[in-house]
């Protein structure tokens, strides 16, 4: 059970469209966010960064994206996290070959050279303390720009702080992941 009680919904009637828009990203209202309306500018302003952070037309891969956050948050240890992002990351396409391989990346046939790192990048990111290095960046630039490479940086910065957020606060699983007729 979470450390914070969620906040019902009924009781912020003006975080209604950010709670909203999580639940339409989302699939359904998220925990973490009901946590986050204790703090009303906390929530309104993760959600800015939520947007700017998958904003279409970005130039990294949508689905790679989601796969930086699955290892960020495996590598911090955050099960939340981990099955948000695998759910997200299944919902953009990524196969399930990769979602069931993305902890072998550095030998599974299922991902490139470009691929492996950048999640490279995620799982050494994750790590505390940091475990990222300069031949991680070299191996970086053979395959993106330095914008790509500030754009991954972004995912992992994010889920850097959903991780710490959601560990501290014991935040439990929504219904969604035990919903035996979902797809699975």
């Amino acid at each position: 059970m979470a450390r914070i009680s969620l906040r019902d919904p009924a009781e912020v009637p003006e975080l209604h469209d950010v709670l909203a828009a999580g639940e339409q990203l989302m699939g359904f209202l998220p925990h973490d966010a009901l946590l986050m309306a204790h703090q009303p500018a906390v929530l309104r302003a993760f959600l800015g960064l939520v947007r700017a952070v998958y904003a279409p037309g970005g130039a990294v891969d949508p689905g790679l994206k989601r796969l930086l956050g699955l290892l960020c948050s495996r590598s911090a240890g955050c099960t939340y996290c981990q099955s948000h992002a695998a759910n997200a990351a299944d919902n953009q396409g990524v196969s399930a070959d990769q979602l069931r391989d993305v902890w072998a990346f550095e030998t599974s046939p299922h991902f490139s050279a470009a691929e492996r790192a950048a999640l490279r990048l995620a799982r050494d990111a994750g790590l505390n303390p940091n475990a990222v290095t300069e031949a991680d960046f070299t191996e970086l630039r053979r395959f993106y720009t330095e914008a790509q490479i500030i754009e991954m940086v972004s995912v992992i910065a994010m889920y850097g702080f959903l991780n710490r957020w959601n560990l501290t606060l014991d935040t439990d699983l929504e219904p969604y992941f035990n919903d035996k007729s979902r797809p699975a």
